[in-house]
């Protein structure tokens, strides 16, 4: 289940370029680092080291992607990226079902209304914390439309958690979330 958390655009912005900055740096240290060892153990003096250096390269990449599933994924420096990533995951999760979604919202369903819902809610804080406000506005009304039918349906606007088995149930064609 994942949920909206409504963070300060300025800090989120100034953590994840922290932590962009952090990986990045691990990374390189790692690629010219191994590179170098491999230029050293493999490599010749008259020949071209390329491949060598590539495979440094590649290596170094393999390790930082470790590092970052296994160990940076669940430090406190790392909080807000990972947030925007599974915000982001969500959001591209109901996009890739969106004409499914539209159909049961055109049907009616609660769980359609409801993940669209999510999904409005959901755009909107990532375009906040990206610094990118107008984006939303470029959805005209349809947000409000949405929302207005919401309640007159009797459902929640407060869609602010996102669990993956609500858009599995609608995929399969059961109601999903209860009303």
């Amino acid at each position: 289940m994942f949920e909206i958390r409504h963070l300060d655009p300025q800090q989120y912005r100034q953590q994840t370029r922290k932590s962009t900055l952090i990986v990045a740096l691990v990374f390189a240290l790692l690629a010219m680092s191994l590179s170098a060892i491999a230029v050293a153990l493999f490599g010749s003096a008259q020949g071209s080291n390329f491949r060598w250096n590539l495979g440094g390269v590649l290596l170094g990449l393999v390790i930082s992607i470790a590092l970052v599933r296994n160990v940076f994924w669940t430090q406190p420096w790392m909080a807000s990226a990972a947030y925007g990533w599974q915000l982001k995951r969500s959001l591209m999760k109901i996009t890739n079902a969106m004409h499914q979604v539209e159909a049961g919202v055109r049907t009616g369903s609660p769980a359609a209304m409801k993940l669209l819902r999510f999904y409005h809610l959901g755009l909107g804080e990532m375009h906040r914390l990206d610094g990118n406000p107008q984006a939303l506005n470029d959805l005209g009304g349809q947000v409000d439309q949405h929302r207005q039918a919401m309640l007159e349906m009797g459902l929640s606007i407060d869609q602010y958690q996102f669990d993956p088995a609500w858009l599995d149930s609608l995929q399969q064609g059961t109601r999903g979330p209860s009303a």
